[in-house]
């Protein structure tokens, strides 16, 4: 019996998805809009998005609340801004208590302020009060830090989200849709992860993350 070999992923690496990304974003071009990437895998989708946009590009820092004695399970999330979202299902499944979810925010608290320093430094985020925001991650599991990072910046005063990402299950595409609008270019009914939809899916170090923050006409201004 021939076996038939797996299909190839759609995209290459993160930067590849981005370009993608960006031609499903084009009615945003010229029009003003902030684009902030969902450290770390984010910043490298988020890059080729921004130049396309000619739109200035800045992070957002939301950290998964990882399950105790499973890291890789999101319990929730936490936003710069302090908005904390959980997980319900997960928390009663993972038997996870009350104390067990405020040691991991105080954990996760404490690297957020030292990504915002080791990212950002002394200068500050990009305004988004009144700008329509895109928000750009490398792909959704389970949707937690995307949901984090929009009603934050709704509480920010933002007066769009739009949530863009590479890839995401179908089922979580629907939830989402009642968050924010959503551009995903590959929606998934048979999802196996993130990782699956790239050929290289390299961790991205902070150090990849601060040159993109760094690169010419993307931080705090519209490209030329």
């Amino acid at each position: 019996m021939t076996r038939r070999s797996a299909p190839a992923p759609p995209y290459r690496d993160r930067t590849h998805a981005g370009r993608v990304l960006a031609d499903h974003l084009d009615e945003f071009r010229n029009r003003g809009v902030v684009v902030l990437a969902l450290p770390r895998g984010g910043v490298p989708v988020a890059e080729p998005v921004a130049r396309r946009l000619h739109a200035p590009l800045d992070v957002y820092l939301v950290r998964k609340l990882g399950v105790p004695t499973q890291p890789e399970l999101a319990a929730g999330a936490l936003s710069s801004d302090g908005v904390v979202i959980t997980n319900d299902d997960v928390i009663r499944a993972s038997g996870m208590t009350a104390d067990d979810l405020e040691r991991v925010i105080t954990t996760e608290r404490a690297e957020l302020d030292r990504r915002e320093a080791a990212y950002r430094g002394t200068r500050p985020p990009v305004d988004v009060h009144d700008k329509t925001v895109i928000v750009v991650d490398d792909g959704i599991a389970t949707g937690a830090t995307a949901r984090a990072a929009i009603r934050a910046l709704r509480r920010s005063g933002a007066a769009r989200v739009v949530l863009a990402v590479p890839v995401a299950p179908a089922a979580e595409i629907a939830r989402m849709s009642r968050e924010s609008d959503i551009v995903c270019p590959v929606i998934s009914r048979h999802f196996t992860g993130v990782g699956g939809a790239y050929d290289d899916f390299s961790q991205v170090s902070d150090e990849q993350v601060r040159a993109a923050l760094a690169a010419p006409g993307l931080h705090g201004s519209e490209s030329p």
